[in-house]
């Protein structure tokens, strides 16, 4: 008789279950498989940051924290769940919570320099030297964040609908309607700048 190791060596897996096989190894502590997981999911995971926080260090940062707080968080991962949309739930997360962290650093930055008189530069001078894209992700900016991130899972992480949905905690029919409000808001925003 074989022991699961042989025949899980002797016989080809499907993507699906070579990554569940990689999963069960990185909870069980296999730095190697976690290395492997992160490789395969790192571009969309940092294009979900990165459409969150805008395309600078942020991004890196959150997308950084996301994966050394998965890695953290390996034991409380449920052996059979999809690995992506679990992984994707923790980079929206830490993209928050570097965006917080950034408002918070600013306003200290902001009463750290009106008590020294140093004048604060106004956030007309980085727009002006953006090109489209940084008109895109300021729109962005300017949706609710339920609006946002309906349009960074479709557009940012090109996730299905149902993927989405789950992400988002809501039924798929609620994450279309919440996703074409979005685009809505999103063009008339668009609109507005280009006047």
């Amino acid at each position: 008789m074989a022991s699961d190791h042989t025949v899980e060596l002797a016989l080809p897996l499907p993507a699906g279950d070579a990554e569940s096989v990689l999963v069960a190894r990185a909870v069980a502590g296999d730095h190697d498989a976690y290395a492997a997981l992160l490789r395969t999911h790192e571009r969309i995971a940092y294009r979900v940051a990165a459409a969150i926080t805008g395309w600078n260090g942020n991004a890196e940062e959150a997308t950084q924290n996301a994966f050394v707080k998965a890695y953290r968080s390996l034991p409380r991962f449920r052996v059979g769940a999809a690995f992506r949309p679990w992984l994707l739930q923790i980079v929206v997360n830490e993209s928050h919570n570097v965006l917080r962290a950034e408002r918070r650093h600013e306003r200290l930055g902001a009463r750290a320099a009106e008590r020294h008189d140093a004048p604060v530069p106004g956030p007309d001078e980085a727009v002006l030297a953006r090109e489209e894209v940084e008109t895109v992700l300021g729109a962005l900016a300017l949706l609710s964040d339920p609006d946002r991130l309906a349009v960074v899972l479709r557009y940012f992480a090109e996730l299905p609908d149902a993927e989405a949905a789950a992400l988002m905690g809501t039924s798929r029919e609620a994450y279309r309607v919440r996703l074409l409000r979005a685009r809505r808001r999103l063009q008339a925003l668009l609109e507005e700048a280009d006047v």
